[in-house]
């Protein structure tokens, strides 16, 4: 049965789409098909995974149903990936009728069949295309640094997941908050870590036991348009990431 998987955090640069690709490429290293959505009018998932955004078709042109989900996909020497380019930005004033917030649910249901996994890369924001990412996503990962200004997001992104989940999607659920670029040794993060700890037993959401350390390998693999597991198989960042697939998997996500 396939999991959908949702990659969430209004706040930008926490390291949502390096996670999105992480987690696609490691799973689909693993022997999983794996499908990636990119869902951030900025395209970056779909520049770092070697896709083309000027003259495919992305996912915009499924949303508006202009052609088949599967005629979106692209694989690459990466995955198999549904691109995202500047036009999805326009979504929030072209869709507004009701039940709009089940555009993308309805476009997947096709390819359901054909993987073990679908990754959402979503914008950093809480607009119609996140709540559509949401709306059809088994959980949500939620990335967010060691830091005190990303604590501040944590309860309106809990509420945003709660709304949906009681207006549309019952069996969506939040998997964790995964701590990026964090650094164990400093004082600071140790404290903003028990802090996030303290919050999410209010909510009563998970705090992954695994953290991603920084690296700048993970802009130059990016870049490049290269996998972290062969351009730098040993960094901390590739070890973080194998051992939050292996906690995912040990979950039973």
């Amino acid at each position: 049965m396939c999991k959908i998987l949702s990659v969430s955090n209004q706040k930008g640069g926490v390291g949502k789409t390096t996670t999105t690709g992480m987690l696609a490429i490691g799973l689909k290293a693993r022997g999983y098909r794996v499908l990636a959505i990119d869902l951030d009018p900025q395209g970056n998932l779909s520049f770092s995974m070697g896709a083309d955004t000027e003259t495919s078709a992305t996912i915009y042109d499924v949303l508006k149903g202009e052609l088949k989900t599967q005629f979106a996909i692209q694989k690459t020497e990466l995955i198999d990936i549904i691109a995202a380019n500047i036009l999805l930005s326009s979504i929030e004033l072209e869709f507004t009728d009701t039940d709009r917030e089940f555009l993308l649910k309805n476009a997947l249901q096709p390819l359901l069949p054909l993987y073990d996994y679908i990754f959402i890369d979503t914008p950093p924001a809480l607009g119609i295309l996140t709540v559509n990412a949401f709306a059809v996503s088994d959980g949500v990962i939620v990335p967010m640094l060691s830091d005190i200004f990303s604590l501040q997001g944590i309860t309106q992104l809990y509420e945003t997941v709660e709304r949906v989940k009681n207006r549309c999607n019952p069996s969506i659920a939040i998997l964790g908050i995964l701590l990026t670029k964090h650094n164990p040794r400093t004082l600071f993060s140790g404290e903003v870590r028990g802090t996030v700890e303290m919050i999410a037993k209010d909510l009563d959401i998970p705090v992954f036991d695994t953290f991603i350390r920084a690296s700048v390998a993970v802009s130059e693999a990016q870049s490049l348009q290269r996998s972290m597991l062969k351009y730098a198989p040993k960094n901390n960042v590739t070890l973080d990431y194998t051992a939050l697939i292996d906690e995912l998997v040990a979950k039973g996500v």
